[in-house]
């Protein structure tokens, strides 16, 4: 039984119709990618834990999988480059733009960053150099993306989530858009850098987006400014936290926006693999709309059980890792 049917099992109760289901080409589809730094290669671990050396990854976006090899080249050419480094990540863009991340077990002397500057300009990369409490950056340490047919650009850091997979990133935005009728404020719980967030400002009369992650915020905030968007209010809480303001309690985050000023008709989460806290649960059985974004079927299942005041009125997978057992799902839950 692959997956799919997995998932559609686990929500029969819950859905009856045949569910859409979108499928993404095996290689070539993921926009970020980290990798261990061991021997002169790029690592991995295989499913039996066992270490895997590789000098390119095909599942990455072509103009990552390209340059993999000459950065690795040139790494293993400089013994200042390669001496206790442990980790390379990637990321890359709509423009192909490359943003690619060292991290040390050392201090990052200027001899260092020299190297990096040459082999930035060698290549034409972005490097991030990092080390415990530090970081050099031979750009301006944020890569821009372009959210596809909608002239909305995003931002994203090193280290902050940013949706993988290149295909299905704005079928998904279109899917959350298309939920949407008679809006009028929507509150958003772990909104990232604003992949949702920007989009469906377009749509709402005002959205508030919180986010525990500080440099997602720093990411949708530049966004914000860019674009002169006047109808997000958005602040660094976690899920809990906004069940807290909802009841009452004031944080200075916040500054003067009181969120019972606003008339939520729907609400969106994007939680992590573990899904829903109970405080999570019981403030979305507060809301008649609730667009779910979950990245496990299982933990999906576990909060629609819970949730039992709602009913699915759409739903769609995404296949956002092909040949693993991960599935993305974008529904739409309402209130019975």
């Amino acid at each position: 039984m692959n997956k799919f049917q997995i998932a559609q099992e686990l929500l029969q109760e819950h859905y009856k119709n045949n569910i859409v289901i979108n499928l993404s080409p095996c290689n070539g589809y993921r926009s970020r990618v980290e990798f261990g730094y061991k021997n002169n290669f790029y690592t991995m671990y295989d499913l039996d834990g066992d270490i895997v050396y590789l000098d390119r990854f095909n599942v990455a976006r072509p103009s990552i999988s390209t340059i993999m090899p000459l950065l690795l080249s040139n790494i293993n050419k400089s013994p200042i480059l390669k001496d206790k480094l442990f980790q390379v990540n990637f990321r890359t863009n709509n423009e192909n733009r490359i943003l690619t991340s060292m991290i040390y077990h050392k201090k990052l002397d200027r001899e260092i960053k020299d190297e990096a500057i040459i082999l930035s300009n060698k290549l034409h990369i972005d490097i991030n150099l990092r080390s415990r409490k530090d970081i050099f950056s031979t750009g301006d340490k944020l890569l821009k993306d372009k959210l596809k047919n909608r002239n909305i650009n995003l931002y994203q850091t090193d280290q902050s989530f940013y949706q993988p997979n290149h295909f299905h990133m704005p079928k998904m935005v279109q899917k959350a858009s298309d939920f949407i009728k008679e809006p009028k404020d929507l509150l958003e719980l772990y909104c990232g850098s604003g992949t949702f967030t920007l989009p469906l400002a377009r749509i709402f009369r005002n959205v508030i987006a919180t986010e525990n992650n500080r440099q997602s915020i720093k990411c949708l905030n530049k966004s914000i400014n860019e674009h002169s968007i006047k109808n997000v209010f958005h602040f660094r809480l976690s899920a809990e936290e906004v069940a807290d303001a909802l009841e009452g309690r004031i944080f200075k985050r916040m500054g003067k926006t009181n969120i019972k000023d606003f008339n939520f008709s729907h609400i969106l989460v994007d939680p992590p693999r573990s899904g829903l806290t109970e405080d999570v649960i019981n403030l979305l059985n507060k809301f008649q709309n609730i667009i779910y974004i979950s990245c496990n079927q299982h933990t999906y299942a576990r909060d629609l059980d819970l949730l039992n005041n709602f009913t699915i009125s759409d739903i769609e997978f995404f296949d956002q890792f092909p040949n693993t057992d991960h599935l993305e799902i974008v529904s739409l839950l309402t209130k019975k």
